[in-house]
């Protein structure tokens, strides 16, 4: 009995191991061919728009309620940390490097890489599916260059920006709390923004964003693609995208801090 238990586990983490390999096949051969076609999926401009739009302004509501209660959230507790150990002066430039260095980025990315990319693959699931994208082949038309460029790029490009956006509203709803709450003077606060805001910190994070922009994109365009077996297909297609976004996010993350903070930002 034991050793049947004992087979099957380790069949299970073989099959799991090949089919993450053949992912990562797949999925780096999307990114060759989504690169081929940059440019001229870059001519449809109007689809880059669209989704541009969709990414963007379409997250901004999301955005908004998480950014304001997770500066909340930083001011209450870094001054519970900071009680009888750091005067409260510094309240203010703590709550500026944490957010646009390391929560702005990260927590904007996985809200926004549930909503977008859940979105892209149950709509190109949806169209793998009902056979619209082998459509596109037989009209001669590349689906990589006219579904996948479009919504990768703009993922790509509109992250930073909606990041900017939460930064500021995660720094505001910090000096709510500060001020209101904890009773530090807004001017206080505000010397400590000013006296600790670094243009490396700043530009880090947006880094970051971008490369987060680039994995919400493409995987939520590759499980799509991947999709198969009708309505149930398109349901596993957009968990596992929204999974992987969220995981890929966070392993990147490390790696982007060790490249920026050792290498390109070091003292």
């Amino acid at each position: 009995m034991a050793d049947s238990i004992a087979i099957r586990g380790v069949r299970r983490i073989g099959r799991w191991t090949l089919e993450g390999v053949a992912d990562v096949g797949a999925v780096s051969i999307l990114i060759v061919g989504m690169l081929r076609a940059l440019l001229p999926g870059l001519r449809s401009w109007r689809l880059v728009v669209q989704q541009m739009f969709s990414v963007g302004v379409g997250s901004l509501g999301l955005v908004f309620v998480v950014s304001i209660f997770t500066g909340a959230v930083a001011a209450v507790q870094a001054a519970y940390q900071f009680s009888n150990v750091v005067p409260l002066k510094y309240l203010g430039a703590v709550i500026l490097r944490s957010v646009i260095i390391e929560l702005g980025p990260v927590l904007t990315a996985l809200v926004v890489g549930g909503r977008v990319g859940a979105s892209i693959a149950a709509e190109l699931g949806t169209m793998k599916v009902t056979e619209q994208i082998d459509a596109l082949r037989a009209m001669g038309i590349n689906p990589v260059r006219f579904l996948v460029v479009p919504r990768v790029v703009a993922s790509t490009v509109m992250l930073p920006v909606v990041t900017i956006f939460a930064n500021f509203l995660a720094i505001l709803g910090g000096a709510f709390v500060a001020v209101y709450s904890i009773g530090v003077p807004a001017h206080t606060y505000i010397v400590g923004l000013k006296q600790f805001f670094f243009v490396k910190d700043l530009m880090s994070g947006l880094m970051k964003a971008f490369v987060f922009g680039g994995i919400i994109g493409v995987m939520g365009s590759y499980f799509g693609f991947a999709t198969e077996g009708g309505a149930e297909g398109v349901g596993n297609a957009t968990k596992r995208a929204v999974v992987a976004s969220c995981v890929l996010v966070l392993v990147s993350d490390y790696f982007l801090a060790h490249i920026l903070f050792r290498l390109i930002f070091r003292e």
